[in-house]
């Protein structure tokens, strides 16, 4: 069987990378390599690859811009679907935006804002893709996507196309449907509210602000590490377990904000794996809370 031959079929010639280093394709900037990426090109060709990925038993991933997953350094075996901007058309009618998951989120608040629409400010500075976003539910300053959703189109784990509205979602806090069914989100349609123009950039300038002051910006990271624990936040728990700053290996526990773990000096997956251990720990001791990480991690860690 030659999988990368029968995966060019599906997709196109050069859409196939073999042992591609995932630290070049995830904002930790760490993880060894996938066994075979593919970039498809419209809906058919990820149904295409699921379906062969299926019937031949190979497993497969699905990712966007990588900023929010830790890959081992060992890598992963498979096929790793990637949605980005392969997949990345965006089209605005009236009020309602439509994205194929690919699109950048940062990309739909520009556009709402040259369009004076109103409801995506909160994704100024999230640098996923808006696939990821419905995923995860991803929100920030008050707005989340499920303010904005109002439907989706995905690819079930059996290569079939399901249409979703906003109610059936399950949109919570960082989580959706997509995290217990496996589909993968191919297009979202959002709806937007007219609004003034000077208004909507004032509040992008002002999140903007408000994450240079107190996000580790300049280091790569997943940027939030954990959930907020319920009646908690994550940060002031490792805070007050003077984790502030700790490291291992060249992964350390942000200075500017103790949510985030950093790649601060050459880290390997393993360091990052490690210090997110080491934090859980220390805060269930501590606290008797259970952080659980935003980051999905890929591979094997032990």
């Amino acid at each position: 069987m030659d999988v990368k031959s029968d995966l060019e079929a599906i997709t196109a010639v050069g859409a196939v990378l073999c042992q591609q280093p995932m630290a070049r394709y995830t904002s930790f900037r760490v993880g060894g390599p996938a066994q075979y990426m593919v970039l498809p090109r419209d809906y058919s060709q990820v149904v295409g690859v699921i379906n062969y990925c299926n019937a031949a038993g190979i497993r497969w991933y699905v990712m966007g811009k990588g900023t929010n997953l830790l890959v081992s350094d060992e890598g992963v075996e498979g096929v790793v679907m990637v949605l980005g901007e392969n997949l990345a058309e965006v089209r605005l009618a009236g009020t309602t935006l439509t994205a194929q998951a690919g699109a950048a989120l940062t990309r739909l608040s520009a556009i709402a804002l040259a369009n004076s629409l109103a409801g995506l400010e909160f994704a100024s500075g999230i640098p996923g893709t808006v696939g990821g976003a419905v995923v995860m539910n991803a929100g920030a300053y008050g707005g989340e996507m499920k303010d904005v959703v109002r439907r989706v189109l995905a690819a079930t784990p059996r290569g079939e196309l399901v249409h979703y509205s906003a109610a059936e979602l399950e949109l919570g806090y960082r989580t959706s449907i997509f995290q217990r069914n496996g589909n993968v989100v191919l297009e979202v349609e959002m709806e937007l509210t007219p609004g003034d123009g000077e208004a909507i950039q004032a509040k992008i300038d002002e999140y903007t602000r408000r994450r240079r002051e107190k996000q580790p910006l300049d280091k790569p990271s997943a940027g939030s590490t954990f959930r907020r624990p319920p009646g908690h936040y994550a940060g002031q728990l490792i805070e007050s377990c003077n984790l502030r700053g700790v490291r291992l290996g060249g992964a350390a526990v942000s200075e500017k904000h103790c949510g985030f773990i950093i790649n601060d000096n050459q880290a390997t997956a393993r360091d990052i794996y490690r210090l997110i251990r080491k934090v859980q720990a220390e805060v269930k001791k501590k606290h008797n809370v259970d952080l659980e990480t935003e980051v999905v991690m890929w591979g094997k860690f032990i």
